[in-house]
């Protein structure tokens, strides 16, 4: 969305504030022997004391009120009494919530406890990743330019990126033009960021593979097999400068 007017601005500032709060407590609350639908309605609770809505559940209807990734899920894990979290696990938090008609989208994975899996490198990469394509991003700068920066710091620590996931636009709906914001360089891609508009910038970092497949719940996209992927996503606004960083409270 562009940014029309003060109410606009700080009804992003708002619900911005909602979802980074709510994931930087969830990734503070989460612990093993934990259930991934425990945590979920941890962060449901924050949600509610902010007055905001998840995005994905109003939206979508998605079985969760956050998205929770364990592992060789990559993206959109459905919250389940099932799933116990362990020490070691790559877990990815993923919250997105609607305020007084205003949308925000934030993420971040994190190794729980020991890293027992040697995944810390690939934490450390996806969030290098963003803040360094994030500092690149104002108004004009090409789209594919800026997946290019992911793609090369991911390259460079050995690591490859997700090619069907993709950063979008967000403001007054979850998901907004420019559609696709991805990780990687495609010379396709004429778009170009504009100033005063709101956009999620993800990143996908992979140990394994380029593509997610789905786990067949209709929801979960799964990594390759013996693959992990981390992401890590913020809610900006662009301006012609270096962009504000509406979800910057997360902690990330």
């Amino acid at each position: 969305m562009s940014i029309e007017s003060e109410a606009d601005l700080i009804g992003m500032q708002n619900v911005s504030e909602a979802v980074a709060t709510t994931l930087k407590q969830m990734r503070e609350y989460a612990k093993p022997g934990m259930t991934t639908k425990e945590l979920d309605d941890f962060g449901y609770e924050i949600l509610q004391a902010f007055g905001a809505k998840s995005a994905p559940k109003v939206t979508y209807n998605f079985p969760g009120y956050t998205c929770i990734s364990v592992n060789n899920e990559a993206a959109h894990g459905i919250p389940s009494t099932d799933t116990v979290l362990q020490d070691g696990d790559l877990v990815n938090i993923d919250v997105s919530a609607e305020l007084n008609g205003y949308f925000a989208d934030n993420g971040g994975s994190f190794v729980l406890g020991e890293d027992v899996h040697g995944l810390n490198k690939l934490v450390e990469t996806s969030v290098a990743a963003l803040y360094k394509a994030l500092s690149g991003i104002k108004g004009g700068v090409r789209i594919s330019d800026i997946g290019r920066v992911i793609e090369t710091e991911a390259k460079k620590n050995g690591f490859k990126v997700i090619k069907n996931l993709v950063g979008h636009g967000v403001g007054r709906s979850l998901h907004e033009p420019p559609h696709e914001i991805p990780c990687f360089y495609d010379k396709y891609n004429t778009q170009r960021f504009k100033k005063n508009t709101v956009v999620a910038v993800e990143t996908f970092i992979s140990t394994k593979g380029s593509y997610t497949h789905e786990k067949g719940d209709g929801w979960t996209l799964l990594a390759e097999k013996g693959g992990f992927v981390a992401q890590h996503e913020h809610t900006i606004l662009i301006t012609d400068g270096e962009p504000i960083i509406l979800t910057k409270a997360n902690g990330i």
